[in-house]
């Protein structure tokens, strides 16, 4: 109930202000279970993502959002579990499990699953490899993925910024369903759902028009939050040297 009452009240806000737009809603099943498969520019894809679809969808969201401590983290808390979010532990291994099994209950519900294949946001505004957990999803639930492209959001609202770009609109395109129904029962082999979950990533990069790159987000981000620090360190050890002469 609280997600409707969220959705009436902030949907034609969020019109008004940011003027977001949509194209291929009509290809989202309109009952029974399905995946939504999404791109991940911005936190602001929870929000533009659903907007123009009559059914709720439910998103496996980080558990960081539903763990922050003081009034922040009670009104992050309460939003998100509000609006039908599920936590998940990205830690891997029985956290990722557990999270799969999450996303299998709300499947069997009927309902629609949301999920970014990519497992976090993008650094740099590409389109990077995806998790098969996505293809373990749909074989075992037997479930049509929908990709989904979120367009302009990672310049309407770049990492770490908070206000957004009011000069971009944002945007939303949602494909075509794809029908995995000839590989059912092949859930277990690797080989399968590395083939499934490319397929869905070359869809989703099709309608985003997004440069795609055949690593891991995450691996990225890693890489590029070492050499941030590599320079911190020479940029401090520079200013310790001058200080010194």
């Amino acid at each position: 109930m609280f997600y409707w009452v969220v959705k009436a009240i902030l949907g034609p806000l969020l019109r008004v202000l940011f003027r977001p737009w949509s194209d291929g809603a009509d290809n989202v099943p309109r009952d029974g279970a399905a995946i939504i498969a999404s791109n991940h520019l911005s936190f602001s894809d929870h929000f533009f993502a659903p907007l123009p679809l009559p059914r709720k969808v439910v998103f496996l969201a980080k558990s960081e959002y539903f763990t922050g401590r003081g009034l922040k983290g009670l009104v992050s808390r309460a939003f998100f579990a509000g609006v039908g979010q599920i936590p998940v532990d990205r830690s891997g291994g029985e956290a990722s499990e557990r999270a799969l099994r999450t996303g299998l209950r709300v499947l069997a519900r009927g309902d629609l699953l949301g999920i970014y294949p990519e497992g976090t946001r993008t650094p740099d505004g590409r389109l990077y490899r995806g998790k098969t957990g996505v293809a373990r999803l749909a074989l075992e639930a037997r479930a049509p993925v929908v990709p989904c492209a979120m367009i302009g959001g990672f310049e309407f609202q770049p990492p770490g910024k908070l206000t957004p770009r009011l000069r971009i609109r944002p945007g939303v395109r949602f494909g075509p369903p794809l029908d995995f129904s000839r590989y059912y029962g092949l859930e277990s082999d690797r080989i399968v759902l590395r083939a499934i979950t490319d397929e869905i990533m070359y869809a989703i990069m099709k309608l985003s028009d997004q440069e795609y790159v055949d690593e891991y987000a995450q691996r990225a981000k890693a890489r590029l939050s070492a050499v941030v620090r590599v320079i911190g360190d020479r940029g401090e050890g520079s200013g310790g040297a001058a200080a010194a002469g």
